[in-house]
């Protein structure tokens, strides 16, 4: 099955006018697609006759220049993933396209943004639910799919479709994990084999039923900057550092 790239917005924009066939599943994602895009993209063609995955490597998200640069792209294997997964459509969009108001207007939110990742990640929440406000107008999707590893990040779209009235089921699915328990993630492939290797511990220390601070305290031993191992949610999330690489994940408290 071909997946029908759209590399031009005003393309995409004209085709989404004329096309109005049944519901839509909808995965926004920056590319560096793994088996945890994958799984999202097979379960939004299950629940929707019709499935769109956008790439987009949003700038507005990055508070650090040098991950922004190093974040990796790797369009021709995110494309084979994609047609595989039997996606019909994939958005390819450019920065002055989803930006041509120069990041003027803004969405934000002033709680739930403020703590975890948004309180050492200042802005980062801001990009984010911007970029998706607007995929989600270009897109018009009935459903859309995140991964709950960005926990805190899918909390917020889905009180943002609440709260803007958008008529937007917003799908939560399990992690996916690599044999070592380490979640999934794009980040992963810049951690060498040892660490990739040695990031298995973050999973086992947070499921671990340990106190908190005993958590924290393991981690650092072993290698790992924490910026928080919290509770909230009903659930465990940390987010670490290993190899200059920003790992988060969560589990059920």
């Amino acid at each position: 099955m071909k997946t029908i790239v759209f590399d031009s917005l005003s393309k995409w924009i004209a085709f989404r006018k004329k096309f109005r066939r049944g519901k839509i599943g909808f995965v926004p994602t920056m590319g560096a697609l793994h088996q945890g895009h994958v799984s999202l993209v097979e379960r939004s063609r299950f629940e929707n006759p019709i499935t769109v995955v956008s790439i987009f490597v949003n700038p507005t998200q990055f508070n650090d220049p040098n991950d922004l640069k190093n974040y990796p792209r790797t369009f021709k294997g995110d494309y084979e993933l994609l047609k595989a997964a039997g996606a019909d459509f994939l958005i390819y969009p450019k920065y002055d396209e989803i930006y041509a108001d120069g990041y003027k207007f803004r969405v934000s939110e002033n709680h739930l943004s403020g703590i975890l990742c948004g309180a050492s990640r200042p802005g980062h929440f801001e990009g984010v639910l911007t970029v998706v406000m607007k995929l989600f107008n270009l897109v018009g999707p009935t459903r859309a799919y995140f991964g709950e590893k960005d926990y805190q990040q899918f909390l917020l779209i889905k009180e943002m479709v609440d709260s803007f009235f958008m008529n937007i089921q917003v799908v939560p699915c399990p992690i996916i994990r690599e044999e070592n328990g380490l979640a999934m993630s794009s980040r992963n492939e810049r951690l060498s084999a040892e660490g990739r290797e040695k990031a298995g511990l973050f999973f086992k220390e947070l499921s671990s039923g340990k106190e908190l601070k005993e958590i924290r305290k393991n981690l650092e031993e072993n290698g790992f900057k924490v910026d928080y191992i919290e509770e909230f949610f009903g659930r465990r999330l940390g987010a670490v550092f290993l190899e200059n690489v920003r790992l988060i994940d969560n589990v059920p408290a």
